[in-house]
C-alpha cells in the first residue's frame, strides 16, 4: 500500500508515519530532507522546488511498489513538496513500515536514492549574490 503526493503545503511526518503503521510492523524507517543554509561553501537563502507533476507523481508512485516488491515492505508514503522552502523547511519525507528494521531501512534508502535519479523535479538554489537551477537531486 503507496501513500504519493506532491504538495505545495508544509509536509506532515506524523501523517506520513500514521499511514504505514501497522501492527504487523516491527519497525518504521522515515528520511525528513531538510533545507540547509549552505551548499559549497555558499550561503543559501531559500529554494525553490519545481515540477512535472503527473509523471513526478507516476514517478515515485513506481518507485514505492518496486521498493514493496524488492524489500518485503507493508506500507510506503512518500511525499515531496513543491514551492518557495526557506532553510529547515523539509522538502521530501519518505516513510516505510517493514516486518523488519532491515527491509525498513533498505527500502526507505532505494526510495530517497531512486527518487533522486529518475523524479522530475528541479530546485532553484537561491544565494545573496544570485541564484542557479539545478537537478533538485542531482
Amino acid at each position: 500500500m503507496t501513500d504519493i503526493q506532491l504538495q505545495t503545503t508544509t509536509l506532515s511526518e506524523a501523517a506520513c508515519r500514521q499511514f504505514v503503521a501497522d501492527n504487523q510492523a516491527g519497525a518504521i524507517v522515515m528520511f525528513s530532507g531538510t533545507v540547509r543554509n549552505q551548499t559549497q561553501g555558499k550561503l543559501v537563502l531559500r529554494l525553490e522546488f519545481e515540477a512535472y507533476e503527473p509523471m513526478a507523481i507516476a514517478e515515485m508512485r513506481k518507485i514505492a511498489e518496486q521498493a514493496i516488491r524488492q524489500f518485503d515492505v507493508l506500507k510506503i508514503s512518500i511525499h515531496h513538496r513543491v514551492g518557495v522552502l526557506a532553510i529547515g523547511e523539509i522538502p521530501v519525507v519518505i516513510t516505510v513500515s517493514a516486518k523488519h528494521r532491515q527491509a525498513a531501512f533498505a527500502a526507505c534508502q532505494f526510495c530517497i536514492d531512486t527518487l533522486k535519479q529518475t523524479v522530475p523535479i528541479w530546485k532553484k538554489e537561491v544565494f545573496e549574490d544570485g541564484a542557479i537551477w539545478v537537478a533538485a537531486h542531482p
